[in-house]
């Protein structure tokens, strides 16, 4: 797994992070995996339900559309 550093953090975010590690009786390093995951998680699951929305919406639809009939061959010829 990868590791991840993150330099210049304020005093009080760190201490807001143990306190809240602390509430939740695990390590500041755990908690702060928690909060990335669920964080990005939500964005990722935000962004799934904007773009399934987006399918299903009316909007850009083009009433009857048919897809073209092939008009080249995909068959070649083969001399015996």
């Amino acid at each position: 797994m990868a590791q991840l550093l993150v330099r210049n953090i304020d005093d009080a975010l760190v201490s807001a992070l143990k306190k809240r590690a602390a509430e939740h009786g695990v390590s500041a390093e755990e908690e702060h995996r928690r909060i990335l995951r669920k964080e990005l998680e939500a964005d990722e699951i935000a962004f799934n339900k904007s773009f399934m929305a987006h399918l299903l919406s009316d909007e850009d639809k083009v009433d009857d559309f048919e897809i073209p009939k092939r008009t080249v061959s995909l068959h070649r010829k083969v001399k015996f």
